[in-house]
């Protein structure tokens, strides 16, 4: 997969993190209790941690894998959240996505997701893009449901959630969205043979 540093969307400029992003990422989003409580990374607790995030996601984008996205608004500059697509084999990656608590109910974060299903089918090879839940988690499921992605399955006791109040692993949903075949002509062979009679 040949990732874009930036990509726009109708409301939306995606592009990799930079350094002096660090403040917005802290204020905007990673350190808000509300939005950081279903998530997989710790709640941010200073600028520090933001700055360390960004180091991390820079270093990830020299190595091509995964790709770490903000996402900001195209009418006043504005960071709104983040998202991305880590590829974990060619036909295959995932993707996931946060958003700051006052850009909640608008469609963002469908729009954003709707880039990454763009960028990650974009590559002829990939076949298959998930995304997970935890279970409670009703509006990220509205989110995935709007962007196309079917409800798979429930996986129990899969991870843990740092910011929730419990060491227990949790049940997450799986979502995914997969590109379709190309549909056979009939009476055409399979690969490397004659079709049954």
């Amino acid at each position: 997969m040949t990732p874009l540093r930036e990509i726009t969307t109708e409301r939306l400029l995606l592009r990799a993190p930079r350094p002096e992003d660090a403040e917005a990422v802290f204020a905007r989003y990673a350190s808000d209790p509300e939005v950081t409580r279903y998530v997989g990374f710790p709640r941010h607790r200073s600028v520090q941690d933001a700055q360390a995030f960004i180091q991390l996601a820079l270093a990830e984008w020299a190595d091509g894998n995964p790709m770490a996205y903000l996402a900001f608004s195209r009418e006043n500059g504005r960071l709104v959240g983040g998202t991305g697509i880590s590829v974990e084999t060619p036909e295959r990656a995932s993707t996931g996505y946060v958003l700051a608590r006052d850009a909640w109910g608008r469609g963002l974060a469908t729009e954003m997701v709707l880039a990454m299903v763009d960028a990650a089918f974009d590559d002829p090879r990939l076949w298959r893009l998930y995304a997970m839940c935890h279970v409670d988690h009703a509006a990220s499921e509205r989110v995935l449901a709007k962007a196309g992605f079917a409800r798979e399955a429930t996986l129990r006791r899969y991870m843990v959630f740092p910011n929730l109040e419990t060491i227990e692993p949790q049940d997450v949903a799986v979502w995914a969205r997969v590109r379709e075949p190309v549909a056979r002509r009939p009476g055409a062979c399979r690969p490397g043979g004659t079709d049954a009679k």
